[in-house]
């Protein structure tokens, strides 16, 4: 239950909208100055894969967090909290002067994202009804796909353009603007809603999922610089026992009937558990496929953030269109058919893509790529229309919210982890072959072979579904 809240206005969806942008270009909006950050702050690759993925992890694991504080508390008061998190992150990175100061900053934004993103959806399904409704959902879906591309375009704009000598501090201090834009505006136009009965927050549950995730992303980023010493294999391993508690957790939870963080009658649900595969699989590669590439162009190949960015102009307007049309292609042929159509695109762009660096380099520009690019963009659209539809099919009406916000953490968990994963098959192949070309080829095709793994799993879904 909610309480009553105003209708809002279309100046109100404007500012909700800008806010939705903030965090989700602030995940692709750094990978086109990472060559510049390194030089500048005289950071190794490994903690150019912290930077991104620092951020990501303390995103999903708070982002249930956000949302129960905003039911409770009020969502407009939590949103406006967040963009004042968020916008003195952003200062703090854009001043950092060192490396470390700037990890912990981009782990900062991280959580005033996760206040700000559950407050955007749940007002908009309190505060309009019908087409506008529609609509609203619509867009909030279509910036969400396209912020990962806009970000990449505009962080090549800001760093090439050096605007005042700022270089890639542009990148995180244009977000301050805009966050005052919002904070003067919101208080006036995004009316105030709170849930009728306030939930507890279950702290526990995010502290150990917290802990798993650390645990996990610290071996896959070092690990393979200090050759699998002792401690990143005892933390490795302890992420099983940490998952285990973490189910305990949930479990007891539940039986009080408190609100866990992953409720586990819906973690029972298969729709749910290949959802949760879905979003490790795609989302990972697709964070770690914009790293590795946007890296590669710099430090590779030499270009301007620009060019980097404007390598996935094509790749943006694919998926842009794509995304128009994956609901009516999901009505016809189904959810599970037009995620394997995504990938049937997707994995033929992707090999042809490693075929075109390896067989081009150095003579890769824009035109070369867009052949490729168009089917990456056009299977990612229809693949990542598929993951919400999917893995919320089996969950009750009442349940909507919960399994949203699960599969919405392990999303954003992903993200940040895919960095990590695929940058250090890109470094490592680097260090031992010594080139770029094989390097970005080697970490494609890891990157296919991620993608026909989660066919297989779609495969055994089907299966599953056939029986139920």
């Amino acid at each position: 239950m909610t309480t009553t809240a105003k209708t809002l206005s279309r100046a109100g969806l404007i500012i909700l909208m800008a806010g939705q942008l903030l965090p989700l270009i602030d995940f692709s909006i750094v990978n086109v100055a990472l060559a510049s950050i390194a030089e500048s702050l005289h950071a190794s690759h490994i903690q150019l894969e912290l930077m991104v993925a620092a951020y990501g992890v303390s995103f999903a694991v708070c982002l249930a967090m956000g949302g129960r504080l905003g039911d409770n508390f009020g969502r407009r008061h939590l949103f406006i909290l967040g963009v004042w998190v968020f916008g003195i992150a952003s200062l703090a990175c854009g001043i950092a002067s060192s490396i470390n100061g700037l990890l912990f900053a981009r782990a900062i934004q991280g959580v005033g994202a996760a206040m700000i993103v559950p407050q955007i959806l749940a007002t908009l399904h309190v505060t309009l009804t019908g087409r506008r409704h529609s609509f609203a959902i619509g867009l909030y879906g279509a910036i969400g796909g396209l912020a990962f591309v806009l970000g990449q375009v505009l962080g090549g704009f800001l760093v090439s353009g050096d605007v005042a000598g700022l270089g890639w501090r542009s990148v995180f201090l244009i977000n301050i603007p805009v966050c005052l834009g919002i904070l003067v505006f919101a208080r006036v136009w995004v009316p105030e809603s709170r849930s009728e009965h306030p939930a507890n927050v279950d702290w526990p549950g995010t502290f150990i999922l917290a802990a798993a995730l650390l645990c996990l992303l610290i071996p896959v980023s070092l690990g393979p610089e200090y050759h699998w010493s002792w401690p990143f294999i005892v933390m490795l391993l302890g992420v099983i026992p940490l998952l285990y508690a973490f189910w305990n957790i949930e479990k007891r939870q539940e039986n009080r009937q408190r609100f866990p963080l992953m409720p586990p009658r819906l973690l029972r649900l298969h729709s749910i558990q290949f959802g949760f595969i879905l979003a490790i699989f795609m989302f990972a590669s697709w964070s770690g496929f914009m790293f590795s590439v946007a890296l590669t162009f710099q430090s590779g190949l030499g270009k301007s953030p620009l060019e980097s960015g404007n390598a996935f102009i094509m790749l943006g307007m694919a998926y842009f269109v794509g995304s128009l049309f994956t609901a009516k292609i999901s009505n016809r042929i189904g959810k599970l058919n037009t995620l394997f159509v995504g990938c049937a695109l997707q994995m033929p762009g992707l090999l042809g893509l490693a075929w075109t660096f390896y067989h081009f380099w150095p003579n890769i520009g824009i035109t070369t790529l867009l052949p490729t690019t168009l089917f990456i963009g056009l299977g990612q659209s229809f693949i990542v229309g598929s993951f919400f539809r999917i893995g919320l099919s089996e969950v009750a009406s009442k349940d909507a919210g919960a399994g949203s916000a699960m599969l919405t953490t392990i999303q954003q968990a992903a993200f940040g982890l895919g960095s990590a994963l695929l940058g250090s098959i890109a470094y490592q192949t680097f260090d031992i072959t010594q080139s770029h070309k094989i390097a970005i080829s080697t970490t494609l095709c890891a990157e296919v072979c991620l993608m026909g793994t989660l066919v297989i799993f779609g495969l055994i879904y089907r299966r599953k579904l056939h029986h139920i």
